[in-house]
């Protein structure tokens, strides 16, 4: 039963148009209103080992950023990986606000499961009816189900959490606590998520689609 649970999730999730991403949770400051940032910046927090997987999730949030209408930036653009180090919080946020930045989006990866699992080489049910009383049908669909080789497969699932700062007031605007099963890619989990977690900011009216207002650069 475990392992057709297993097939069933699979299969909604390759199905066409399926996303592989869901948010869990989310969180947004009390009264908020659409927030106006000049400049927000992008800050994956994922380990050196994983940077292609930082700089895909940075990029396309950026870039559903920008769709938006917002002034958007990628953190391993903009600052070395060194840029903040030994620095205090002030020091830190005074550095930011220095080039304009007035908003920080965080995607930070929570923890990444590997689940190692066996899939049968034949798994089929037929009605009691069909072979159960007859001897030959009852024997080939055992002998099919026992000599059909079968293989270990694997499933990875990611678990995200991204915070809206606003840098003017030092304080958290905006939380999302997200999963990916198992992604095709890290470019196909990026834009998954970048769409997801853009979408989910206008939804909860923390930002707006001003999309048809140009942007005004920051410095």
């Amino acid at each position: 039963m475990k392992q057709l649970l297993k097939l069933a999730v699979l299969f909604l999730f390759l199905l066409p148009g399926c996303s592989s991403s869901r948010i869990t949770s989310s969180w947004k400051a009390n009264s908020l209103q659409p927030q106006d940032f000049s400049k927000i910046i992008v800050l994956g927090l994922i380990r050196d080992k994983d940077r292609n997987l930082r700089e895909s999730m940075e990029q396309h949030l950026v870039a559903d950023l920008n769709a938006l209408g917002y002034d958007a930036r990628c953190s391993c653009d903009e600052y070395n990986p060194k840029s903040f180090e030994n620095m205090t919080e002030e020091q830190a946020i005074a550095k930011l606000r220095l080039s304009g930045v007035d908003a920080v989006l965080t995607v930070v990866l929570l923890d990444k499961q590997r689940e190692r699992y066996y899939v049968p080489g034949r798994v089929q049910f037929t009605p009691y009816v069909m072979y159960y009383n007859r001897f030959w049908g009852y024997s080939r669909t055992m002998y099919g189900r026992i000599y059909t080789e079968g293989y270990y497969s694997e499933d990875t699932k990611y678990f995200w959490e991204s915070n809206l700062y606003d840098l003017k007031k030092n304080e958290l605007l905006y939380s999302a606590q997200s999963q990916s099963f198992d992604p095709a890619s890290s470019e196909r989990m990026g834009d998954e998520y970048g769409k997801m977690i853009t979408r989910d900011l206008v939804k909860n009216n923390v930002l707006t689609d001003r999309s048809g207002i140009p942007v005004k650069k920051a410095m």
